[in-house]
């Protein structure tokens, strides 16, 4: 296939380019022209990169059907805001993410685009869930203008589903971590805590430390894209994590044990965009994409560890 990534030269979506190329696709990524392409380096010879906001649409369309004969499948990785601070400017959140989404699904219609798999949260769409684990059938209740944004995108794609044929798979990811991912941000409770263990500074906690999490392997969460965007079918949504939950404190004792360093530990307020325990039940996925996680949490902690050591 023709592949269009976007947001391809960042954690996830290098790793899906990876992927991608791996499995004989043609690949195309378009990012902002500020954006740190070093996650590309290894593969730049062999992808077309565009620059460009996806909020364009005349630049959608330019990228859309130039070069490549055209795009058959579309993989949208891109969001502009975090769950916390998406509640701090929920208009921007709108305007950056809900309404450029809304453009980029005119432009795939408009160029004959067959598919877009999409990236939701299945961390933020479903809020503080009564009923655990989490699977696809639970009510939607976000606690983060991020989640409201994800979910309303979700609609939309069932929207020009229906509209005007065009096909698509969403993803509800739980919380990714591995190589690659930014260690100095504020996103991802293992690169952010393993930056500051490598560093040896002092690690910050939202809350008492017992919010509950499902963390998912990179080179898992990249099998489940391509087998979402390959299928074909009348089940569009899936859950897509590792199926159990562990605590922040038990992450970072396991994140202390494979790295073999201590620091300081300092708790402060809980945030109102965190529900206290979130898992996800990915039997639908095992069913319908023939998908499972391989990799045990040890093992995606310490790959990832051997990588901040030598690059982050």
């Amino acid at each position: 296939m023709n592949c269009l990534v976007l947001g391809g030269a960042g954690f996830i979506g290098s790793h899906v380019v990876d992927g991608l190329l791996v499995a004989g696709h043609r690949v195309r990524v378009l990012e902002h022209p500020e954006s740190n392409l070093g996650n590309l380096t290894a593969v730049s010879d062999r992808v077309e990169l565009c620059f460009g906001d996806f909020a364009d649409s005349t630049r959608l369309s330019e990228v859309l059907s130039t070069a490549l004969d055209g795009v058959d499948l579309i993989v949208h990785l891109v969001s502009t805001v975090l769950p916390a601070s998406s509640n701090l400017n929920p208009l921007y959140d709108l305007e950056t993410n809900l309404k450029n989404s809304v453009v980029l699904l005119e432009a795939a219609v408009k160029n004959g685009v067959k598919k877009v798999v999409f990236a939701s949260s299945g961390g933020q769409v479903y809020g503080s869930s009564g009923v655990l684990p989490i699977t696809e059938l639970n009510p939607t209740d976000p606690l983060s203008s991020y989640g409201i944004i994800k979910l309303t995108i979700e609609k939309y794609l069932k929207l020009f589903h229906h509209l005007h044929g065009l096909d698509y798979t969403i993803l509800r990811i739980a919380n990714p971590y591995g190589e690659r991912q930014r260690i100095g941000g504020t996103q991802g409770a293992v690169a952010v805590f393993l930056g500051h263990l490598k560093n040896r500074e002092p690690i910050e906690i939202w809350g008492d430390g017992s919010v509950a999490r499902d963390y998912l392997y990179i080179a898992d969460l990249v099998a489940a894209i391509l087998k979402a965007s390959t299928i074909d079918g009348p089940v569009k949504i899936f859950n897509i994590g590792s199926g159990h939950s562990l605590i922040l404190n038990d992450l970072l004792a396991l994140l202390i044990e494979v790295s073999g360093r201590r620091v300081k530990v300092t708790y402060k307020d809980a945030r109102p965009c965190d529900s206290p325990v979130n898992f996800l039940d990915c039997s639908r996925a095992l069913v319908h994409l023939n998908w499972e996680p391989r990799f045990d949490l040890k093992t995606g902690l310490k790959r990832t560890w051997d990588w901040v050591l030598a690059n982050a």
